[in-house]
């Protein structure tokens, strides 16, 4: 069973996120979808791919930007074709540098090559990289996180974790209000969560509020970050939570 260090137990800190949302049938709304190794494990190569690409090309971006264009992006990295595009000439990419269908980043567009590479070998020892991330354990993000870093390209940090969030897999995030909350309730971690150190100290605490509360660590992180901070407005939310 995981340890916890915090002072503050889960339930008061869902409590302060309905007070604060109006109530737990709003809370509830605006949780993400629970997560399934089932879905993971049917999700298609060319899929990870493309939201490796998303998350790499909307770092430091303007995320709509990114979202309006990606049917381009689609198009101009053959709809993300692992083995397709690793098959590519380096002419190809070399055009892509200058493709007005995407954004002209030649280091995020080389780091598309790398992942596709990233994908393929995992899926040659795996079956698939969706089958890979549904064997792993969600109480070790941290260790998954590892793998992103030393086998994938521009993979870690928060892109890592945004990432894991958006192909469904069950991951907290460590954005500025989650981090506010783990501190608020006691657990030594820096205020930008970024160490080894920190990183392992904020799974150990999530582990053990999603035990003591029966809910997916992706509800957790959520909930964590709906209890501190700015309060936002719950249509606003609604609008701009992708998941």
């Amino acid at each position: 069973m995981a340890k916890s260090v915090a002072k503050v137990p889960f339930k008061r800190i869902r409590e302060r996120a309905a007070k604060r949302k109006g109530g737990e049938k709003v809370l509830a709304s605006l949780m993400p979808k629970k997560p399934s190794n089932k879905a993971l494990a049917k999700l298609g190569d060319d899929r990870v791919l493309s939201e490796m690409a998303a998350r790499v090309f909307s770092a430091g971006f303007v995320w709509s930007v990114i979202d309006q264009k990606w049917p381009s992006f689609e198009e101009a990295f053959l709809c993300f074709n692992p083995k397709q595009l690793l098959f590519q000439p380096a002419e190809f990419w070399e055009k892509l540098a200058s493709d007005k269908r995407i954004v002209r980043n030649p280091q995020k567009i080389r780091s598309v090559r790398d992942n596709a590479r990233f994908v393929s070998e995992i899926a040659a020892e795996h079956g698939s990289f969706g089958k890979f991330l549904a064997s792993w354990p969600a109480d070790d993000q941290v260790g998954l996180l590892e793998v992103f870093a030393k086998r994938g390209s521009r993979l870690g940090g928060f892109s890592g974790q945004y990432l894991l969030r958006f192909l469904g897999w069950d991951a907290f995030v460590l954005s500025g209000d989650v981090l506010r909350c783990l501190r608020d309730s006691g657990v030594p971690i820096s205020a930008t969560g970024t160490s080894k150190k920190d990183l392992k100290a904020a799974q150990a605490q999530i582990n053990a509020w999603a035990q003591e509360s029966g809910l997916p660590i992706t509800h957790v992180s959520r909930i964590c970050a709906l209890s501190i901070g700015e309060n936002h407005d719950v249509a606003r939310l609604k609008e701009i939570m992708q998941l």
